[in-house]
């Protein structure tokens, strides 16, 4: 998936853009920017043109559009970690309009600044499926076109399941404890599963009380602290007793396990691929990757995934119409999005560039598609401008289980209510 290639490629798609009287050219519906028909420069913020590897991709991407439509792009970016910091302050102060790239997360926290555009209109007969179009809506609205969906799932080493065994991914509870009792069993100080244990990245355990049946939110009202919520993390805790799980782990370090081949299974995106390649010593080790569906606890539920992804949202202001129609370009032209895949491997969001040849022929997504993308839901906390602080606060009991300064039905009463509170 080199990036070269990619950036040749770039001035062939040029035809696929808009045209500057804001007529689409690509073969779908067409959708007249909300600026009176008249192409406008506009802002495009992006933490994704602030990285190696992305930035020359994004930057052709832009070029095409500009030149085919007549127009300038003015770049926006900051690392990832400040980067919804800073946007919301431009955004609040009114010094920033047109596109944004987001993580579908951010949703809630952007929409409720009041100035995002709906997007609705755009989204229409463009062909995104239904997943990636649910991870874009914020309370009914479509705020963001889909760019890149998939999932956080889980992800095995099918070298070291084939040496303890394991003939079969596990598909329940029960069968993914026996999994990972006989991953345990290789010795030589193998994780058999490379859970987050840390703080930073302890909301993981979020889908696994779904997993047990806790909707989490219901309502309004906070559900943790519930039976399914103190099972999962009872069951967490059992695991981290047992050295089927390992403390002091984030999902930096159980990429840095996993590649190692010193664990079997972790929790990661789909993008996470590249990481743990790059990062392997083994030059065969893409081939022994594979996704799996998180285990159910009653045979035939449907396997839990949260979804993981970035989507474009238009803020109000100079040029929004044009953003507008960049951002559905950039997310639903097949030929665009196609390319996007094969430099970059982030899968695309409409059914027809999934259908393609470059997305069925690579395994590893479409296993991941299917396993694990196919039943994602948005978490429940993302409705809410406060989302990391209820994660964090979640996140910081389920720490106090495993290191057994708490019981799990005191942690996650007190979990419960902390998030009640910011709700």
């Amino acid at each position: 998936m080199g990036l070269g290639a990619g950036a040749v490629g770039f001035g062939g798609l040029a035809a696929c853009a808009p045209s500057a009287d804001g007529n689409d050219t690509s073969g779908g519906s067409s959708s007249t920017p909300t600026s009176g028909g008249a192409a406008q420069d506009f802002g495009f913020a992006s933490w994704s043109l602030s990285e190696e590897a992305p930035k020359p991709v994004i930057e052709g991407l832009i070029s095409s559009f500009e030149g085919d439509a007549g127009i300038s792009i003015s770049p926006v970016t900051y690392p990832y970690n400040e980067y919804l910091n800073q946007l919301t302050l431009q955004v609040r102060g009114g010094q920033f309009s047109g596109a944004a790239q987001v993580d579908v997360a951010w949703l809630g926290a952007l929409a409720a600044l009041g100035k995002l555009t709906d997007l609705g209109s755009f989204a229409d007969g463009r062909g995104y499926t239904d997943a990636a179009l649910q991870a874009g809506q914020y309370d009914g609205t479509q705020f963001g076109l889909p760019w890149t969906i998939g999932a956080i799932g889980l992800v095995t080493n099918t070298e070291l399941m084939q040496q303890a065994g394991i003939t079969a991914a596990p598909t329940t509870i029960e069968d993914f404890e026996a999994t990972l009792r006989a991953l345990k069993g290789l010795g030589d100080n193998i994780i058999p599963y490379a859970a987050s244990t840390k703080v930073a990245q302890l909301k993981d355990i979020l889908i696994w009380m779904q997993t047990f049946g806790s909707p989490l939110v219901e309502d309004g009202t906070v559900t943790i602290g519930d039976e399914a919520s103190i099972e999962a993390v009872a069951w967490y805790k059992k695991l981290y007793d047992e050295g089927l799980i390992a403390p002091d782990v984030d999902r930096f370090d159980a990429r840095a396990l996993f590649s190692q081949g010193r664990a079997a299974i972790y929790d990661d995106a789909i993008v996470g691929k590249s990481a743990v390649v790059g990062e392997s010593p083994d030059p065969d080790f893409a081939s022994k990757l594979d996704p799996i569906s998180r285990p159910v606890v009653q045979s035939g539920d449907d396997p839990r995934a949260l979804f993981w992804g970035h989507a474009i949202v238009v803020v109000d202001g100079d040029g929004s119409g044009t953003a507008a129609e960049f951002a559905q370009w950039l997310t639903s032209d097949e030929a665009t999005t196609v390319g996007f895949f094969e430099d970059l491997g982030l899968p695309p969001t409409t059914q027809a560039a999934l259908d393609s040849g470059a997305v069925t022929g690579d395994a590893f997504t479409a296993a991941f598609s299917e396993r694990v993308t196919a039943t994602a839901t948005v978490n429940p906390f993302w409705q809410y401008p406060q989302y990391a602080q209820m994660e964090s606060a979640v996140a910081e009991q389920v720490q106090a289980v495993l290191v057994g300064s708490s019981s799990p039905a005191d942690a996650m009463a007190a979990a419960g209510e902390a998030v009640q509170a910011l709700i």
